[in-house]
């Protein structure tokens, strides 16, 4: 039976269990370092990132040990973004970029993304041949051609002055922002931009100690930030989960916004301005009514996809397009990056900020959005498969009609059931996501 590796996004697991382990990490190195390998005088080349799991360790030396048998060139950038990975890739000239991180998950678990020589993750093609290389290991190269190992100082400097050229030379002066950066790997590098851009930045999560990364912070904590907000009158928060390619945004207030609203804002502004390529948003089948009604009112289309914001790009190339993202934070801007990036969206709104003279909660509640609830169920994912929650599911759709909407899916980066339900009348809602999570239990 074929090994199965890739996910949603990625490699994952839990650190020291199959697949994230040093030995699997070792050989999935010498897969992927055999597929990118090219013949050329300048040698092979790949740009390896970690977020600050103490299990990033083991397994960036396992995988570097793995691409330079191989023969890949590595050059170690430490700690940075997920998507300073994809810029430095194709900055750099890289054959392969790869990112050790499980994102917004707890410390204990960790993964592996890989990117292409054009700063975007793998299509699915390319995981399947990578995964087969590791089922069935090539040879290693012969010693005279084994790759280097080298560490490059200024990757996080070289992210940082392009993130900072995003912005048409805007400036923040005169705005204190506090920034969460969830002890992850954007702990040093979101307070530097933030600063040299002027503002005064109050900075939370920035201590990591390699087991506290997302730990009651971050963008999927972010009720201690928006009290920091309120606290020092800052006129913004931004929180960031472990590999900083999410976002979610606290207005002057406290209130939170997710990437939904952040997505309404940027959709609205662009079209406005003629920059949204045909007009249209790409966001994930998670995205609220809301949303879809908000743009439609603005003569905007919503486009929608899987979970996943691997699949938003892929949608976004495919359609020309150039804004996407998801309700979880990943916004991503084509335009200047290859997947989301949390630190580029917070530039991009505080610069609306400067722009249009607005408080952040005059500029980030675009919309009412429709009730929503979402249930996490630790259950057998192959329950869903069955024809009694199939016929279940069916059943509570003809009871929401065209005023809400039902989403049950397998999560792709943890042993759970995600089931989404959202309709206008939260009397009705509440018992169809009863009824849904009765039925599953039942079957369980």
């Amino acid at each position: 039976m074929a090994v199965k590796l890739f996910g949603t996004d990625g490699v994952r697991g839990t650190a020291n269990q199959f697949p994230i382990t040093a030995e699997a990490a070792l050989k999935l190195g010498i897969a992927a370092g055999s597929f990118f390998r090219r013949d050329g005088r300048n040698g092979h080349r790949v740009v390896l990132g970690k977020d600050t799991r103490r299990s990033c360790y083991m397994l960036e030396n396992a995988l570097a040990a793995g691409l330079s048998s191989a023969g890949m060139n590595v050059i170690l950038l430490g700690p940075v973004p997920t998507p300073a990975v994809g810029f430095l890739t194709r900055s750099m000239r890289a054959d392969l970029g790869v990112m050790i991180s499980a994102s917004h998950n707890p410390a204990q678990d960790n993964g592996i993304k890989f990117f292409g020589p054009d700063g975007f993750k793998l299509p699915d093609a390319d995981e399947a041949t990578i995964e087969d290389l590791f089922e069935n290991q090539p040879e290693a190269v012969e010693p005279g051609r084994i790759g280097r190992l080298r560490r490059l100082e200024d990757g996080r400097g070289r992210y940082v002055e392009f993130a900072k050229t995003t912005i048409n030379g805007a400036r923040f002066d005169g705005l204190k922002v506090v920034v969460d950066c969830a002890h992850g790997a954007a702990y040093r590098t979101a307070p530097e931009a933030l600063w040299e851009l002027g503002a005064d930045v109050v900075p939370m999560g920035v201590a990591p100690d390699g087991f506290n990364i997302n730990l009651d912070c971050g963008s999927t904590h972010p009720e201690a930030a928006a009290a920091m907000v309120k606290a020092t009158g800052a006129d913004l928060g931004i929180c960031l989960d472990g590999d900083a390619d999410r976002i979610i945004l606290i207005d002057e207030t406290g209130a939170v916004a997710d990437g939904d609203q952040i997505m309404a804002l940027f959709a609205e502004h662009w079209g406005a301005e003629g920059k949204l390529k045909n007009g249209t948003l790409v966001a994930t089948v998670m995205s609220n009514l809301g949303l879809e009604r908000f743009l439609e009112g603005k003569g905007l289309r919503l486009e929608r996809t899987k979970v996943g914001d691997r699949h938003v790009v892929t949608r976004m190339r495919e359609g020309s397009f150039n804004l996407g993202g998801e309700q979880s934070g990943h916004i991503v801007m084509s335009d200047y990056a290859t997947t989301g990036d949390g630190l580029m969206a917070g530039l991009q709104f505080l610069a609306l900020m400067k722009q249009t003279g607005l408080k952040a909660s005059e500029l980030v509640r675009r919309f009412s959005p429709v009730p929503q609830v979402l249930r996490n169920l630790r259950l057998d994912t192959s329950l869903l498969q069955r024809p009694e929650i199939t016929s279940l599911i069916r059943t509570q759709e003809g009871r929401l009609g065209k005023a809400g909407r039902i989403l049950v899916r397998p999560s792709g980066t943890e042993p759970l059931i995600r089931v989404m339900v959202e309709a206008e009348d939260e009397v009705l809602l509440e018992d169809v996501l009863a009824e849904i999570e009765a039925g599953l239990l039942a079957q369980s």
